[in-house]
């Protein structure tokens, strides 16, 4: 390996939160006496108030995403350039929030989990389709019953990065009450100068959230409230072509090989990519999967086109009785 091919994420200590804010909190928290709540201040203390915000080393980090998820071509141009920026400046990488927009199944949160692998700051998921209250991400006042964080407290206090990506899949889905709107804290947490003060309800200390790194996902931006629509940039993501569907294919059989010991060559057989490649990309990972365990089954390391075709098989059996 030359020097050339050395891509090491560099890292920055910053304070995102006072000890001595937690402090008087405990202070101020003393007469209701909340266990719950005296733990969580008790583990701010612990682990104190620095956390790393990673900062790229080159500019080309990305360049593989191109071939493993080729439809999101104007998305990573985009993060490329500000990864660029970030490199000449020597400055933690960042980006406005970005909204995935395409139908479902071709790929949005895959993209999301390899861009934040590649950018190397940590992974958070949250299912906004599952939310129904704003606390969800910004906690609930402590007096309620079952109050506990919000996901971004969470996630940056038990963290050890400043500048994780957060993905919020299915934004267009967040429902519930309307006086606890899901999406509610995401106009303070989306915007650079009040995210640096976010104050989550349940901790009410002050939290710098200002460097997380959001990509959403959705499939309809009708479902979107317009004032947050303008806080991202929106990228319209197409269906991959065939041969887009082909190399993402390919991708994925090598990943999976590399994640595992189980003996299968290195190199995808082109017949069996052909086939997968019809498939949504959604699909592809569950195929394959079925088609390495139904290698094993008959005693072989190589995949062949019929591995395939019994996932297909087993996908249109109706179970009854």
């Amino acid at each position: 390996m030359t020097t050339t091919d050395i891509r090491i994420p560099l890292a920055e200590a910053r304070e995102i939160y006072r000890v001595e804010d937690v402090d008087r909190a405990i202070e101020e928290s003393a007469p209701t006496r909340n266990e719950a709540l005296a733990a969580f201040y008790e583990r701010m203390k612990k682990l104190g108030g620095t956390r790393f915000v990673v900062k790229p080393s080159r500019a080309d980090t990305l360049d593989s995403l191109y071939d493993r998820c080729p439809n999101f071509d104007e998305v990573i141009d985009d993060v490329r350039k500000s990864m660029a920026l970030a490199v000449s400046g020597n400055e933690p990488m960042s980006f406005a929030p970005i909204l995935l927009l395409g139908e479902p199944g071709i790929g949005k949160t895959h993209f999301a989990r390899l861009l934040a692998d590649q950018l190397g700051t940590g992974y958070h998921f949250v299912s906004m389709s599952s939310l129904t209250a704003g606390w969800i991400l910004s906690g609930a006042a402590a007096q309620w019953n079952h109050s506990k964080p919000g996901k971004v407290a969470q996630a940056l206090v038990a963290g050890e990065m400043a500048n994780p990506v957060i993905v919020l899949d299915e934004v267009d889905k967040a429902g519930g009450d309307s006086r606890y709107d899901p999406m509610g804290a995401l106009y303070e947490l989306f915007e650079h100068d009040t995210a640096r003060r976010f104050r989550d309800e349940y901790v009410d200390v002050e939290i710098d959230a200002s460097h997380i790194l959001w990509v959403t996902t959705a499939n309809d931006e009708r479902g979107i409230p317009e004032p947050i629509l303008n806080r991202m940039n929106v990228y319209s993501v197409p269906r991959p072509d065939a041969c887009e569907s082909f190399s993402i294919a390919c991708g994925l059989y090598r990943e999976i090989v590399a994640a595992h010991d189980w003996g299968f060559p290195d190199d995808p057989p082109e017949e069996v990519m052909e086939r997968l490649a019809t498939m949504p990309p959604r699909e592809q990972r569950r195929a394959l999967m079925a088609a390495f365990g139904n290698a094993k089954l008959s005693g072989r390391d190589q995949l062949l086109p019929e591995d395939l075709e019994r996932f297909r098989a087993g996908r249109k059996r109706k179970i009854g009785f």
